[in-house]
């Protein structure tokens, strides 16, 4: 299984990026210009994102500042170990949905502390790749077009990242465990 994974992990984004242009060609979809004119509306949602981002980062900074990370951790991290989940990933699990650069940096950390063929470099790499910035993307999508209430696009994505969180812990388990 681990050679089936390892080959499909090699061939899936060159095949996407073949098949993409291909497909628009076939479609007769003007591909080069069809990307000019999505950087150009690129730039214009970049200037009107800037105020939420700077919100969102503050907002992150305080909470691991202030110790509220840590103290949510030392809260939850007996319950994860009690179900097999290693603790050293569990303040990745909820960074992720918070900060994707902040995520990145305790992944290295991870990474470098137990190496990356390890189990706990193999479950923060798929963590890291099956969940999403969550907050993030609510901050700059629906800040982009102007959406206030996302009450229940939050929940529905907080809900997906602790599913994509604890799907890719034991696919980590039953594959290289």
């Amino acid at each position: 299984m681990y050679e089936a994974i390892n080959t499909i992990s090699v061939w899936a984004i060159p095949a996407i990026i073949v098949f993409i242009p291909l497909y628009a060609y076939f479609k007769k979809v003007p591909v080069y210009e069809s990307f000019v004119d999505g950087a150009k509306d690129g730039f214009n949602t970049a200037i009107s994102i800037i105020p939420h981002l700077v919100g969102m980062m503050v907002a992150i900074s305080v909470f691991r500042a202030s110790g509220a990370m840590e103290l949510l951790v030392n809260l939850i991290r007996p319950l994860v170990e009690a179900v097999g989940i290693p603790g050293e990933v569990l303040p990745l699990g909820i960074l992720r949905p918070i900060t994707g650069a902040g995520s990145l940096a305790f992944t290295t950390d991870l990474i470098q502390t137990h190496g990356p063929d390890s189990m706990i470099g193999r479950i923060a790499s798929t963590v890291q790749g099956s969940t999403d910035t969550t907050l993030y993307v609510l901050t700059v999508y629906f800040g982009a077009v102007g959406i206030r209430n996302s009450r229940y696009a939050l929940k529905v994505g907080l809900i997906s990242d602790v599913v994509g969180f604890l799907a890719a812990v034991f696919i980590c388990l039953i594959v290289f465990g």
